[in-house]
């Protein structure tokens, strides 16, 4: 993978471990010439993970609305801004940019955009690898929840199995590295 989009928070949450977490990725994306594809922020674990990326002289490709630019939250030292006009322009562009996709913690917005990408590559709009680093346990409630929607038949088991997890990143991208598209999702 050339790219990976990483959706993530624009507060840095609770724990440190998420900030340090997002610098140890950021660097090994950098020394890996795996470009960042990300929000655009200069906040939060956003602007963590894209300092990071920078620091080792790696590329960051930020996208963000002009609202948001606006609000003088957009980071200035990207290798490139893209400024897009609304959310869903935002989320086209970066899926259109990168190779593949991880979820870092984050809120309502991270699972939306996550949700988006693992949707789109269960009906075979996207085929293209997504994974979740489940920092210190952040997703482990998610995790639980699809695999009752696998229990409860409302997730195909091949569906649930479109996306990667995993607590260290380097493991996580080398999953993603193997990936093989999915079959489509079915209506039977």
């Amino acid at each position: 993978m050339k790219s990976i989009a990483v959706y993530c928070g624009s507060s840095l949450g609770a724990r440190e471990i998420y900030k340090e977490q997002a610098i140890l990725l950021g660097k090994f994306l950098a020394k890996n010439n795996i470009a960042l594809i990300y929000g655009g922020a200069s906040v939060g674990i956003m602007g963590t993970i894209a300092d990071a990326v920078l620091a080792e002289g790696g590329s960051v490709i930020g996208v963000i609305p002009s609202f948001l630019e606006q609000k003088e939250i957009a980071h200035k030292d990207l290798t490139e801004l893209i400024c897009v006009d609304t959310m869903h322009e935002r989320k086209a562009k970066m899926m259109a940019l990168a190779d593949g996709f991880i979820a870092l913690p984050g809120g309502p917005g991270t699972l939306e955009e996550f949700f988006e990408v693992f949707t789109w590559n269960q009906i075979g709009l996207l085929q293209k690898p997504c994974g979740i680093l489940n920092i210190n346990g952040y997703y482990n409630s998610l995790i639980e929840l699809f695999d009752h929607m696998v229990e409860e038949k409302f997730l195909q088991e091949r569906a649930r199995n479109v996306f990667y997890v995993d607590d260290n990143y380097e493991s996580l991208l080398n999953q993603m590295n193997a990936y093989t598209p999915p079959a489509i999702k079915t209506y039977h």
